[in-house]
């Protein structure tokens, strides 16, 4: 199984969704584009936080500097990203994927986010409650869907709005895969707990 994991905006909780994913499934880990904290990491950042001994963590398509969208911290490096460089490890395991931002962060010019969406992938939306994220979730859904991909599921991130998520889960007609919570941390015991109550949810997909 191949999972892509995208967010209706930039910081609402893809990275920590990955790690829970990846230490449920003891699923390898690539994050495409990477653009800024390249000490610390996406891909270090799950790799610190899962426990199994069998995912692999595969090396970003592209490394860029500076923290903004792909296509600008690209043209600060002095590059353009090219869809065609970007290409997915190969691997018997199952594999998450994760995006950058929201779905229509540049990548280039031309392409975005939701280029790197393949049609063997199950998506998976991140959703997380501010003012306006009810929107954002229905426009990144239906836009992934215009694209002739199927949303697998959405998983809350955040503080609990029982109203906003039974209405986007109505209207979506998505299911939920699960709720992360406003933890005070997420260390390899939390993303393991989270990893548990997910699996069955991440199976039937």
């Amino acid at each position: 199984m191949k999972i892509f994991i995208t967010g209706i905006s930039t910081d609402v909780g893809k990275t920590v969704t990955s790690a829970i994913v990846v230490e449920a499934l003891e699923a390898d880990y690539w994050k495409p584009v990477q653009a800024g904290d390249l000490d610390f990491s996406d891909t270090h950042k799950v790799k610190s936080q899962i426990s199994n001994s069998k995912s692999q963590f595969f090396p970003n398509a592209y490394e860029l500097n500076t923290p903004a969208s792909p296509h600008l911290a690209a043209e600060i490096d002095g590059l353009t990203i090219d869809l065609k460089k970007i290409v997915e490890p190969r691997t018997n395991n199952h594999l998450v994927v994760e995006g950058a931002g929201g779905i229509f962060v540049p990548l280039n010019e031309t392409d975005s986010i939701i280029d790197l969406i393949q049609t063997d992938y199950k998506v998976i939306v991140v959703s997380r409650h501010y003012l306006g994220s009810i929107n954002h979730t229905l426009l990144t859904v239906e836009a992934i869907q215009n694209r002739g991909f199927k949303v697998a599921g959405i998983i809350f991130s955040g503080s609990e709005n029982k109203s906003t998520e039974s209405l986007i889960l109505n209207k979506t007609g998505i299911k939920c895969i699960g709720r992360i919570d406003e933890e005070p941390y997420f260390d390899q015991n939390v993303i393991r707990e989270y990893a548990d109550l997910f699996r069955e949810n991440l199976l039937n997909l």
